[in-house]
């Protein structure tokens, strides 16, 4: 029997697969482009989907979304070890992108990105000194920030679009728990 509350969890599911996959593709494809004088650092497009399934479906999914993306990222791209940064990193932005949503009422996608962005960079960074055992490291950090508010711009507003041209009829009815009033 179908009732409104199946199909609406076969949606969801469905959405969140896809954002997964997307992310997964953004994210093999942005770890073939190597940025100079960055050894290791990556654009951050793949979490435009992350982004959007914590404004559509809430902080549970998007940490779901996360966690399959850097693990099956991890294992295609042949690194291993990227599954330790990106994972602790991911999550925890992602963790912070939510709590600013609910702090900050009016706050925009933009400001909410950039800050997850710079974050994460932040995160990544510190997990690798610390299994490194080294400081010196940390001379990246402005580099890593200066990327990150760049490229979390560029999220907050592929996000933003993306969510003023979806039709209304796609989004989930249950909108407020994701950051969308």
């Amino acid at each position: 029997m179908v009732t409104k509350r199946t199909t609406g969890t076969g949606r969801r599911i469905a959405v969140l697969g896809i954002l997964t996959g997307l992310g997964l593709v953004a994210f093999l494809l942005e770890s073939l482009i190597p940025i100079p004088y960055l050894p290791g650092a990556k654009l951050g497009f793949s979490n435009i989907f992350s982004m959007l399934a914590l404004v559509l479906y809430g902080l549970p999914d998007a940490l779901v979304v996360v966690l399959v993306r850097t693990f099956l990222g991890s294992l295609f791209a042949g690194n291993i070890s990227m599954m330790l940064y990106s994972t602790t990193a991911g999550l925890l932005s992602v963790c912070a992108c939510r709590l600013m949503l609910l702090l900050v009422p009016r706050i925009s996608f933009v400001a909410v990105s950039v800050t997850g962005a710079v974050l994460h960079n932040l995160v990544q960074l510190s997990v690798y000194c610390a299994l490194a055992g080294t400081a010196q490291l940390f001379g990246y950090a402005p580099y890593l920030c200066l990327l990150g508010a760049v490229s979390g711009a560029v999220v907050g507003l592929a996000v933003t679009y993306t969510l003023k041209s979806l039709p209304v009829r796609i989004l989930p009815q249950d909108r407020d728990k994701g950051g969308i009033k």
